[in-house]
């Protein structure tokens, strides 16, 4: 470890021990607080005192002891769950506003519901965002006595709710939802004409369940409400059918990491012939380029059963980060029709997009956030940097047992495999329960298959039966289980030794616990611990090991397989320094990451800057804080989303051009910065214009008849869906269709301006 790492983790680790020694004292005054004497209605009581006193200024803080006090006591009548001095701890700190890595099946669901409570106490609402919609629903009933004995309200959001339902849950004391479901009823809320029609109180503070998954992740993820869907391009098909003509090396090439395919010279002349449109790179063509290249780039770098799957005669994107399937996700531009004509499929292109937000951005507009995952530390100078948020450790409630064995390491993918089916087999034979993480479908489908050639049964959990998830966790600790899985994080459930059965877990403990295998390293430190982190839980015995191969996509990025001159062979490497590089490249490429993100934010933050203003004063308008007629609130609403729609559209174009006008020179952000700038100064005076414009042909009318007689209406449906963002969701690729186009035109002009390959 880098002498650097080692000193930054000897202060976090005093800072996180003052931290905790200040959080014992309170601690223990909440112990004090003993409340199991009193009558069910003297906590009702106290639970309506606190609220009043909340209610009428009182600083919260002060109100902590006594509020966790009852949380506790409550849990313990309403539960039969007594909380942990650690869970007391995660609950202060949560509270203090930090982000707690709290280990797995420590129990961050009940140490939430203490802090909720206390900020709960005031009337202007929690939100608990979870990952997905099966936790928020689980999380809302099972703590839901808790609240409700202690006075307050609680519910869950589901996706597919009515307006009517939506707004009933979101006025409870706390909402259990999921983050994108609450991003996108904030989507919703920025479009409507009536006040009536919005379901979101003003946000107030929200604890966020998987942090690391939804703060970082998944924060650059952009969240989109459009309106009637648009018609498909029918030549997408003839361009899938051309690609598939063109041949690695002699039509095209990639970018030296494998993100990134563009034409060759031989390329371009081929496609030229194939299609007879001449000059491929004249202005005339620009579009069919741009086309071109979504099908070439979906046709190589697009894997299916890696990146997608089809399902029910639709495409259906991978989550990376989860194995899961990214539920109303798509990619952008012409990509998503590209995929679905590769694999010859129908496809609706999606209408104008009226509103648009990320994760992050969404996220930031609570005043007061924290939240809580099992791997935050590894991440923790990017939270503080994004958010401003601190990470604070946890200890567990019982020390860990888990034994984490070194990586085993090969020379070939092919000894990896034998070595792993061996490694299963014979652990299998004991009995103990196996959990073995894979890098994607493809994977999971091949080991599942070698296995059975061995006479190893098998459950296969990855995004084309994730509907069976819970009930194939609930099964991964008994005994003989072995459980085949694409990556563990935020899957949100437990793996309890013996399963449910008592007797059983007695045997797994003696057997050594759950034993989890890892097929790679992953990019990220915090995904590896993920998996390891399933194993282990409240002091079991378990064990982990992760099995490395030089020729997996890490190593071949890096070089390692370059770097290691050895010659082929089926035995495990024994070389410690190996392994120390494979933790060194993890921890460049996080950091990587870090910086592409902090770069890629230079984009986004502008416009969600522009967002906010006109949001600002659209919201003034709608809430009637600027006095208006009828008819002219109606009409500057209206012209405020269409023009914020236009303007959307606009950022959309330069932020896919801009980096084919600096390929010669000049900076791409700065530019970029520029044109929307000088676009947005146009909008307040457009607005007045066509406002006015507008109003004379109403003749001041405030019939609504009237209104929707010259379109002044919201638009008769809409459609909310998660952009797959390129330029950073997909490991394989960075640029998006106009970015290829450009590299393309970069290509071309190198022999002339003397540029560099890359």
């Amino acid at each position: 470890m880098d002498i650097a790492v080692k000193l930054q983790q000897k202060f976090k680790d005093r800072n996180t021990k003052n931290k905790l020694r200040v959080y014992q004292g309170r601690l223990e005054l909440i112990k004090k607080r003993n409340l199991s004497t009193w009558k069910d209605e003297q906590i009702q009581a106290e639970s309506l005192r606190l609220q009043k006193e909340a209610k009428s200024g009182t600083p919260l803080t002060e109100l902590l002891v006594d509020a966790y006090a009852l949380v506790c006591e409550s849990a313990k009548r309403k539960l039969g769950l007594q909380p942990y001095d650690v869970q007391i701890l995660a609950a202060i700190a949560l509270h203090e506003r930090f982000i707690i890595e709290q280990q797995t099946g420590e129990g961050k669901t009940l140490s939430a519901v203490m802090p909720a409570y206390l900020n709960a106490l005031t009337g202007e609402g929690v939100h608990i965002l979870t990952f997905n919609d099966y936790l928020a629903n689980r999380d809302a009933d099972w703590m839901g006595p808790i609240y409700r004995f202690l006075g307050l309200s609680v519910s869950s959001v589901q996706a597919g709710m009515s307006l009517f339902e939506k707004r009933e849950a979101y006025a409870k004391d706390i909402t259990y939802v999921t983050a994108k479901e609450a991003g996108f009823d904030y989507l919703r809320d920025t479009i409507v004409l009536d006040v009536d029609d919005t379901v979101h109180r003003p946000l107030h503070y929200v604890i966020v369940d998987e942090a690391d998954s939804l703060l970082l992740d998944e924060a650059r993820v952009p969240l989109v409400i459009t309106g009637e869907s648009g018609s498909s391009n029918d030549d997408r098909l003839h361009y899938a059918e051309v690609v598939k003509q063109l041949k690695h090396t002699e039509h095209y090439d990639f970018d030296e990491f494998q993100r990134n395919v563009y034409l060759n010279e031989d390329g371009a002349a081929r496609v030229e012939a194939l299609l007879g449109c001449g000059n491929l790179y004249s202005s005339h063509n620009s579009q069919l380029l741009t086309s071109l290249n979504c099908a070439l780039y979906v046709e190589s770098l697009l894997k299916k059963d890696v990146d997608y799957i089809v399902r029910d005669g639709k495409i259906e994107l991978i989550e990376e980060y989860t194995g899961r399937v990214a539920e109303n996700r798509y990619l952008p531009d012409g990509l998503q029709s590209a995929l679905a004509a590769k694999e010859g499929l129908q496809y609706n292109a999606g209408g104008k997009i009226l509103g648009m937000i990320t994760l992050q951005h969404f996220i930031s507009l609570y005043p007061n956030i924290c939240g809580m995952t099992a791997t935050a530390n590894a991440s923790a100078i990017e939270f503080e940097d994004i958010y401003g948020l601190q990470v604070l450790q946890i200890p567990p409630n019982r020390s860990n047992k888990r034994i984490d064995h070194l990586h085993r390491i090969y020379t070939h993918k092919g000894a990896k495999l034998k070595a792993l089916v061996h490694e299963i087999t014979s652990v299998h034979a004991t009995g103990r329960p196996i959990l073995i993480g894979t890098s994607c479908i493809e994977e999971s489908i091949m080991l599942a298959d070698a296995l059975a050639i061995a006479h190893v049964p098998c459950h296969v959990l990855n995004a084309k039966n994730d509907s069976e998830e819970a009930e194939i966790i609930a099964k991964a600790g008994e005994v003989d289980a072995v459980t085949v899985s694409t990556n563990m994080a935020g899957r949100g459930v437990d793996i309890r030794l013996g399963g449910s059965n008592p007797a059983q877990a007695e045997a797994v403990n003696k057997l050594g616990g759950l034993y989890v295998i890892g097929t790679h390293v992953n990019q990220s430190l915090r995904i590896d611990d993920q998996l390891r982190g399933r194993s282990g839980r409240q002091g079991d015995p378990g064990a982990s090991v992760f099995f490395v191969s030089l020729e997996d996509e890490l190593m071949l990025r890096f070089g390692i397989n370059q770097a290691i001159r050895v010659p082929r062979q089926d035995e495990a490497l024994e070389q410690p320094l190996l392994r120390s590089k494979i933790a060194h490249i993890q921890r460049v490429v996080m950091g990587q990451n870090f910086q592409i993100r902090k770069e890629l934010n230079r984009y986004s933050d502008m416009v969600e800057d522009q967002r906010r203003i006109l949001y600002a004063e659209r919201l003034r308008i709608l809430t009637g804080e600027i006095p208006l007629s009828p008819s002219e609130q109606r009409v500057r609403l209206y012209y405020i989303d269409e023009l914020w729609a236009d303007h959307l559209a606009y950022v959309s174009y330069i932020r896919e051009g801009i980096h084919l006008e600096s390929l010669v020179s000049g900076n791409p952000i700065d530019e970029f910065h520029t044109r929307i700038t000088e676009a947005y100064e146009q909008i307040p005076a457009n607005i007045i214009s066509e406002s006015t414009n507008m109003l004379v042909r109403l003749e001041g009318s405030n019939d609504p008849a009237k209104w929707e007689e010259f379109g002044l209406k919201s638009p008769a449906s809409t459609q909310t869906y998660i952009i797959n963002d390129q330029y950073i969701q997909n490991t394989r690729s960075s640029w998006s269709a106009m970015t290829v186009f450009a590299f393309g035109i970069r290509s071309l002009l190198r022999p002339i301006l003397r540029l560099s390959k890359f």
